[in-house]
């Protein structure tokens, strides 16, 4: 490579005036008709020329290699039938005929599995712009053209891209779309899947049915059949029957003809369970000091609905006051306690005596709706040793403990059992973790007699039972036997954590997941990676059996993680359905997507990559059909087509080289220059003094 440079002596501006002056001369000795003008105005010229200090600069070329870039998909699309191999083939077959080439490199991309499916796309604009565009030759991707970031195409690119696709002509899937699912969902409230299946591809005979057989279960119970048309959204409606995580499982048959996977024929879904509002019945007697603690603590939760019904005057006291004076409305028990008893997720009985307000039939029904699923909760004082106590009502058939008759008054420490310490319900309660816990003393208890099977989670004065909780049918009841916990509320002796204790009670009672004795958890933290927390009143647990959706199961043990709860950390396979056991409990566990986003759409297609294709000139073949062969033509030339022997693909050589040095030469050297100018000059004065035609002479007059 040989360019002109110029290195001036003096400013351009002082040049450009001396080659202007030098112009000027010339012109005026062609006016005046001296025969050297043009010699002197070259003079000048060239005066001008030499101090602008013209060179040669010449450089030293080493020629550059070509690039071809081979994009190799191996995501886990490729791994359905026949993709593998056709992949593995086409990519030797082109490492091979690329190598074959003269002064031509291979760079090779994988394109591997993400959590955001095949982003074939921003590999390939990486791996472009990592490359010099001069030197780029050829772009050729062995995918099935299933990329899932479209976005990041690149619009052109400086050589031709070419698609090797694999995958078959008569390939095709039956699907599972979802197109809507909540996230949430109210508890007892219907909620709405809409969904379709379709098929793609080419679809044989057998399977053309117009319909299918879709399966819907809920926390992998109870499982539905349904007759649904393909093709069409349906939409599925769906009753939450508990809080937290509800796993809804939808699928539908494998049908005939060998699809290309099964792997999109179910999703997993996972909808939170909430409650809308919680409602609550509080019944009070007599008046007392802890009276408002409960009105407190459920008026303190927006999320709950309160009707208190206080109980001022027995019916028997006789004091003169007129009963239209007693209240400003009729208390509507009839309504409450048969009618829509119901609709309460828990009645609490504070300090509450039988005196005869409340008919047996009415004692009888709220017995029934805890053993239909309800909760009580009563928090005794003196009156639960009287003739007055609610355990000689027809309601004493279910609660937990009977009472002995005797009250103590005399202070005394609340203290955990060692069931207490792992019930959810009085488990880690502030203040509880050292031997004798910090909280302040109550001053009154009375004693009862627990049922076998209850459970006693706080003791009082000599480990009399102080907290006991029991299930009763499909219900749950709780006993407090002191009504003495207003005392934390107040900071006596340093108070404690009344609230916290109170709303645990109040919200084991409605069943709340967080709050369940046996329990397994499982959290989600990062990817497939999950933390097992097995909750129990036993000793011991595990170990878990896994079933993956696969069908195949695994064994993990659970480590002791503190009074009542066993742990352990795993990491799932691959997306989709678990199923996990220990026991007779039972869980269903959906990890990754509703469907795997690789399977979402599984029948090869180059249509993502035409546009890119369309703008560099290149083309797609379908490994099918046969391996291309490997071509060269000029740019701007057709760098696919077909021939008698196949299909064929071409790069362009781009012929790029790279300057290794530069050598300056100066165009004259500098006595050259003198004596060119000096030449110059001279050549004009022997051009105007050279004799020539006379110029004619004046007439002289005779002397």
């Amino acid at each position: 490579m040989t360019q002109l440079r110029f290195d001036p002596l003096l400013p351009w501006w002082a040049i450009a005036a001396l080659g202007v002056l030098a112009l000027l001369v010339a012109g005026f000795a062609l006016w005046r008709g001296l025969r050297g003008w043009a010699w002197r105005g070259l003079a000048g010229l060239a005066a001008a020329l030499a101090l602008a200090g013209p060179a040669l600069e010449i450089g030293s070329r080493a020629g550059l290699s070509d690039i071809v870039i081979l994009i190799d998909d191996r995501s886990a699309s490729q791994g359905l039938p026949e993709r593998t191999a056709q992949a593995d083939a086409a990519v030797d077959a082109m490492t091979r005929q690329i190598a074959a080439l003269p002064n031509t490199e291979l760079r090779r991309v994988t394109v591997g599995d993400n959590d955001d499916g095949t982003l074939l796309a921003t590999e390939m604009a990486r791996a472009i712009a990592a490359e010099p565009e001069a030197r780029l030759a050829g772009v050729i991707a062995v995918t099935d053209g299933r990329l899932h970031d479209p976005a990041m195409l690149p619009a052109t690119a400086p050589a031709p891209v070419h698609v090797l696709l694999t995958g078959r002509p008569q390939d095709w899937d039956r699907r599972l779309v979802i197109e809507e699912a909540p996230a949430f969902g109210l508890i007892d409230q219907q909620v709405t899947i809409r969904l379709r299946i379709e098929d793609q591809g080419a679809v044989p005979p057998q399977a053309q049915t117009g319909s299918a057989n879709l399966r819907l279960s809920l926390d992998g119970e109870d499982e539905q059949v349904l007759a649904v048309p393909l093709g069409q959204s349906i939409t599925l409606p769906l009753t939450l029957d508990h809080a937290g995580q509800n796993v809804v499982q939808v699928g539908f048959d494998a049908p005939e003809g060998d699809e290309l996977t099964d792997r999109n024929n179910s999703a997993a879904i996972t909808i939170n369970g909430v409650r809308d509002r919680l409602r609550v019945l509080l019944v009070s007697g007599e008046p007392h000091a802890g009276e408002r603690t409960w009105r407190n603590l459920l008026k303190s939760d927006a999320a709950v609905d309160l009707i208190h019904f206080t109980i001022l005057r027995p019916p028997d006291k006789s004091d003169g006051v007129p009963v239209n004076e007693l209240s400003l409305i009729a208390f509507p028990t009839q309504e409450l306690f048969m009618e829509r008893i119901g609709d309460f997720d828990l009645i609490i009985f504070d300090r509450y005596s039988v005196r005869g307000i409340l008919p047996p039939d009415y004692y009888l029904n709220i017995a029934r709706y805890v053993e239909d699923g309800g909760a009580i909760l009563v928090s005794a004082g003196p009156e639960m040793a009287g003739v007055e106590s609610l355990y000689l009502s027809p309601l004493g058939r279910i609660l937990p403990a009977r009472p002995t008759g005797r009250v103590l008054e005399e202070p005394f420490r609340p203290r955990l059992t060692e069931e207490g310490q792992r019930h959810p319900v009085t488990a880690a309660l502030p203040g509880s973790g050292a031997e004798d816990p910090t909280w302040g003393r109550w001053l009154r208890m009375a004693t009862v007699q627990p049922d076998p099977d209850a459970q006693v989670a706080m003791t009082g004065i000599d480990g009399e039972p102080l907290l006991i909780l029991d299930r009763v049918g499909e219900g749950r009841v709780a006993l407090l036997t002191s009504d003495q916990v207003w005392l934390w509320g107040r900071g006596f002796e340093g108070g404690g954590p009344q609230l916290e204790l109170l709303r645990r009670i109040a919200h084991w009672s409605m069943k709340e997941p967080e709050l369940e004795e046996e329990a397994l958890l499982a959290d989600v933290s990062d990817g497939m990676s999950v933390r097992f927390t097995r909750r129990t009143m036993a000793d011991s647990a595990g170990p878990l059996v896994v079933t993956r959706p696969d069908g195949q199961t695994e064994e993990v043990p659970l480590s002791d993680a503190g009074p009542g709860r066993f742990t352990a950390d795993w990491t799932a396979p691959e997306p989709g359905l678990y199923r996990l056991a220990d026991g007779d409990l039972r869980r269903v566990l959906a990890l990754g997507p509703a469907a795997p986003r690789e399977f979402e759409q599984t029948v090869a297609s180059p249509a993502a990559l035409q546009p890119l294709m369309t703008a560099t000139g290149g083309g797609a073949v379908a490994l099918s059909d046969g391996m291309p062969d490997l071509r060269t033509v000029d740019p701007g030339r057709s760098a696919h087509g077909s021939a008698a022997l196949g299909d064929w693909i071409a790069i362009t050589p781009r012929d790029a080289a790279s300057i290794t040095g530069l050598e300056r030469r100066p165009l004259l050297p500098g006595w050259a220059w003198l004596l060119l100018v000096s030449g110059l000059i001279l050549t004009g004065w022997l051009r105007e003094g050279r004799p020539g035609k006379a110029a004619p002479m004046a007439p002289t007059m005779p002397g």
